[in-house]
């Protein structure tokens, strides 16, 4: 499994509740690089200190993001750049930063897309979608 299905699964499972692969299509991995004399860490250029640096961010709409669900989320992107890189462990200049979108805030295909729509589809578990209600009310 390649990188890019490997990260879409890493917040998909979590999200909604169970592996689903049609739910795929409802997530994005998008893949910017940035030169090492565009990064800083403790005011020393990533291509000066030689460090390996990455950042992951996520874009999420608004659902039920506990601590938990969160916490999820970033250990299994970490373990999965960690894999795709053939590392042990993920190295601690690697950030993965979780944000959500509000809800009436996220759009595509001409027009406004909530999760609650999404609710309904059959990929989230009925655990997650009550979840995902009662956070939202």
């Amino acid at each position: 499994m390649g990188p890019a299905r490997t990260l879409t699964d890493a917040v998909l499972v979590p999200e909604i509740g169970q592996f689903v692969a049609a739910a795929r299509v409802g997530f994005q991995v998008h893949f910017v690089e940035r030169a090492p004399d565009m990064i800083a860490i403790g005011g020393a250029l990533a291509g000066d200190s030689g460090q390996d640096v990455m950042q992951v961010d996520v874009a999420a709409m608004e659902a039920d993001w506990n601590r938990r669900v969160r916490a999820e989320v970033i250990e299994r992107i970490l373990a999965a750049l960690a894999e795709a890189c053939g590392v042990a462990v993920p190295a601690p200049t690697w950030w993965v930063n979780l944000r959500t979108v509000d809800e009436g805030g996220w759009g595509s295909a001409g027009g406004v897309t909530s999760i609650l729509a999404l609710l309904d589809s059959g990929v989230f578990t009925a655990e997650r979608a009550a979840a995902i209600r009662a956070a939202l009310s």
